[in-house]
């Protein structure tokens, strides 16, 4: 197949890479809103791979999908032209910078038999992937508590913060859709706090660098959530599932950013992870795979535009509880 990609700067660059690699596709074509950056991409590639100038040409390059990893404000637009092409589309989160431009993209999908896969590649981490069958197994028995945290090891740029949409849009939703996927039950209040201490471009630009969130369940199972952008340490993102019977943690390996203070205990002694890409480079794979598997009709869409809804529903109740000081109730921010 020939795959289709808008968006080559540092997460799109890794997806060329990965897609290349996938035994399904044959071609790739590439494009960026830096058409030097596209062709450089492409040059690095080589082979299979080749650029054109705009995203607009790939609808004409004869593709057979689409994936997007473009700057969050052009994802609406690429998902909904290539869903008139009938092309099938893999993007990157968010699927608009707002609940409003999500529900306008969920109406026209809903509308088409096109089917759309949002990028949460946390679905296909082999230790979410377990937590998740040990919970709908039932060995854990009744789930009382998830603590689920992402820290970065440094801040991005200001620029990027600047468009991100705010820490828990950006960060922490992945928290919430995976807290989602591996429950099977939906968040109906959250209570939220954040902080600055780090450098002043979060404050200029209304955001927060430090993030804490308690998040009920529909069946009174209680989340605790945290991140933040200064983990120097390394790349750190873990889940914990407490339930009756037993629990489990994912993120728990020889690669965990944090030390022991007993003595003694050496553990864990393996080199941090230093970001995302790594820690997650088999679950982008995986992720990418099943896209390949989606635009050759083999499979349904592993993660669709009312997932993503309802993970930004949580980060939009989130960041309100913390601009009001006050528990929100997700169904206020439902439209």
């Amino acid at each position: 197949m020939r795959i289709g990609l808008a968006g080559v700067g540092r997460i799109g660059a890794f997806h060329a890479e990965t897609l290349r690699g996938l035994d399904h596709v044959e071609s790739l074509v590439v494009a960026d809103a830096d058409p030097d950056r596209a062709a450089s991409v492409a040059a690095k590639l080589g082979g299979s791979v080749t650029a054109v100038e705009t995203p607009a040409e790939l609808f004409s390059a004869g593709i057979d999908g689409l994936a997007i990893a473009a700057a969050t404000d052009a994802h609406a637009g690429l998902i909904l032209e290539a869903v008139e092409a009938g092309l099938p589309v893999f993007c990157e989160k968010p699927v608009a910078p707002d609940v409003a431009g999500t529900l306008a993209v969920l109406d026209q999908v809903a509308r088409s038999t096109v089917p759309v896969h949002i990028g949460f590649q946390r679905r296909f981490d082999a230790g979410f992937t377990a937590a998740r069958d040990a919970v709908q197994s039932g060995r854990l028995g009744w789930v009382h508590t998830l603590r689920a945290g992402t820290l970065d090891p440094a801040p991005p740029s200001a620029e990027y913060i600047a468009t991100s949409g705010g820490f828990f849009k950006d960060c922490s939703v992945h928290d919430f859709d995976i807290i989602r996927w591996v429950t099977g039950r939906e968040v109906v209040e959250v209570y939220a706090v954040g902080a600055n201490r780090g450098e002043d471009f979060f404050r200029e630009a209304d955001d927060i660098d430090t993030s804490a969130a308690v998040l009920t369940l529909d069946d009174d199972t209680i989340a605790l959530v945290s991140g933040t952008r200064y983990n120097a340490a390394g790349y750190d993102v873990r889940l914990e599932v407490l339930g009756a019977k037993d629990s489990v943690s994912v993120g728990l390996d020889d690669r965990l950013p944090l030390r022991s203070a007993e003595p003694g205990v050496a553990w864990p002694a393996g080199t941090a992870y230093p970001n995302f890409m790594e820690r997650f480079r088999a679950a982008y794979i995986a992720e990418l795979t099943a896209f390949t598997d989606l635009v050759a009709g083999k499979a349904d869409s592993p993660c669709t535009v009312a997932d993503a809804l309802e993970a930004f529903y949580v980060a939009e109740a989130c960041d309100r509880s913390r601009r009001e000081h006050r528990p929100v109730a997700v169904a206020e921010v439902r439209r």
